[in-house]
């Protein structure tokens, strides 16, 4: 994943999902204008950090050369989402990094090693480093080579090139202001994952196990987000101001118990996204990481 700093960014972008495959398009002027999901059939992706993820490879590719194949037009390069259990999204604080990139990432990847349940000689690393009250902060992505060889091999064989390589519900953060202090909630088949940023900044970031997958209770949810967010308030001494959800058929269903927990207004993430960016396509609850990564 070093490669997802790419500058050049293609137009076109496609998740795996544990139970989908969702592809869209971007225009030159930057509004979505095609978008198409395809289910898979259970048990044929099985997200991992470290075991292998395609259980069906052939079903898999079938239906991500098809769903690619009816939004990309005559493009060949795009954005790879991967799911949120397939990669590990680290925060880590530094008081300076070296200003050489190649000095920068092994002392990013040094740190690392305490952080991860694999080995990172063994992994692809991609941060982005900012600036923090302490010094510098980075946020570090990173997965297992052979984990992430099994997904770019799948788009390089329908015939299109994974140029830029994210994760869910990093790729999802492209829609989210995160001028106030935001939460951001992504749920899929397999977890739910939790981001908060302030000052456009993330400063905090887990995916959790759920078994519910996108039935998921507002009640169960709020359960869940409760001590990211008690974390979030005890070490910056700020109130989320707003929620946004993604991945939940009927997000406004999730909203009373999330608002009684913070007091925070609860929207749908994509539908906080300006209609002129959609040109008349509406993006359901599925497409958070197409349209994020496409908009960002």
């Amino acid at each position: 994943m070093g490669h997802s700093l790419n500058t050049s960014k293609p137009k076109v972008a496609c998740e795996i999902a544990p139970d989908r495959v969702m592809a869209g398009r971007v225009s030159d002027r930057g509004a979505i204008v095609d978008c198409a999901s395809s289910d898979l059939a259970a048990g044929v992706l099985t997200p991992d950090l470290t075991e292998t993820n395609l259980r069906d490879r052939n079903a898999v590719y079938r239906v991500l050369h098809d769903t690619l194949d009816s939004v990309s037009g005559r493009a060949s390069d795009v954005i790879a989402v991967l799911p949120d259990a397939s990669v590990r999204v680290v925060l880590l604080d530094f008081e300076v990094l070296p200003a050489n990139r190649q000095e920068a990432e092994a002392v990013v990847r040094f740190r690392l090693k305490k952080s991860l349940p694999f080995d990172v000689d063994k992994a692809k690393v991609s941060y982005h480093a900012q600036p923090s009250n302490n010094g510098v902060r980075v946020v570090a992505a990173v997965v297992l080579n052979n984990v992430l060889e099994e997904y770019e091999s799948l788009f390089r064989e329908a015939g299109y090139n994974p140029g830029v390589v994210l994760p869910s519900t990093l790729a999802a953060l492209g829609v989210a202001d995160g001028q106030r202090p935001t939460l951001v909630v992504k749920v899929d088949a397999r977890t739910t994952s939790i981001a908060i940023l302030a000052d456009q900044q993330l400063l905090l970031f887990r995916t959790l196990e759920n078994q519910s997958g996108t039935a998921v209770s507002g009640e169960k949810l709020a359960e869940e987000v409760y001590p990211s967010v008690v974390f979030f308030q005890d070490t910056y001494h700020l109130n989320i101001d707003e929620i946004y959800v993604a991945g939940l058929p009927k997000a406004k269903q999730a909203a009373p118990a999330l608002e009684a927990q913070t007091g925070a207004r609860v929207w749908d993430l994509i539908g906080a996204l300006p209609a002129d960016r959609i040109a008349g396509v509406t993006p359901n609850w599925q497409m958070a990481g197409i349209v994020g990564a496409l908009v960002s």
